[in-house]
């Protein structure tokens, strides 16, 4: 059976700490995006954590490999379960996010966005990539997963890819 995750995507971390009590034990995990930890940082990650609740850190990652594993490294001392990276930093990144992740005492899973789900063929080939969306998707899946990461985000529409 499939777990439900419930973005919080709300402003404060005492709205998502509101969310979080009223769901309780309904969703499988919490998901804390960029306009939350924009807003409440860390702080945000060790208030849903606290209430012994999975943690989806949805941050998509994406710079140096040393930069990124640093990253890793205190995102597992925050307590969150799954972190997003992109997989178009490229191999050396992917790797060195999972091998973080692998080496952290509580070793969050490390799952690799493919592609923005908002890009089309025009804005791959505005970025100087020729191929389709799907073929892309295939392709930095394959590269996530053979550098290490425990899984992949797509969209739907790329899913068969």
């Amino acid at each position: 059976m499939a777990e439900l995750i419930v973005a919080l995507d709300v402003a404060t971390a005492a709205e998502a700490e509101a969310v979080v009590d009223r769901l309780g034990d309904a969703a499988g995990f919490y998901k804390i995006g960029l306009e939350l930890f924009s807003a409440d940082g860390p702080a945000a990650v060790r208030a849903i954590a606290a209430r012994r609740k999975r943690v989806f850190l949805d941050l998509k990652l994406h710079d140096i490999p040393r930069t990124v594993a640093r990253a890793v490294e205190r995102i597992a001392a925050l307590g969150a379960d799954l972190v997003t990276i992109h997989a178009s930093g490229g191999r050396a990144m992917v790797r060195a996010a999972a091998e973080a992740a692998r080496a952290a005492p509580a070793a969050p899973r490390i799952v690799a966005v493919t592609a923005l789900t908002s890009l089309d063929r025009n804005d791959l080939a505005d970025l100087g990539i020729g191929r389709p969306v799907g073929e892309q998707v295939a392709a930095m899946g394959r590269l996530a997963v053979g550098e290490g990461a425990d899984g992949i985000v797509c969209s739907p529409r790329e899913v068969a890819a």
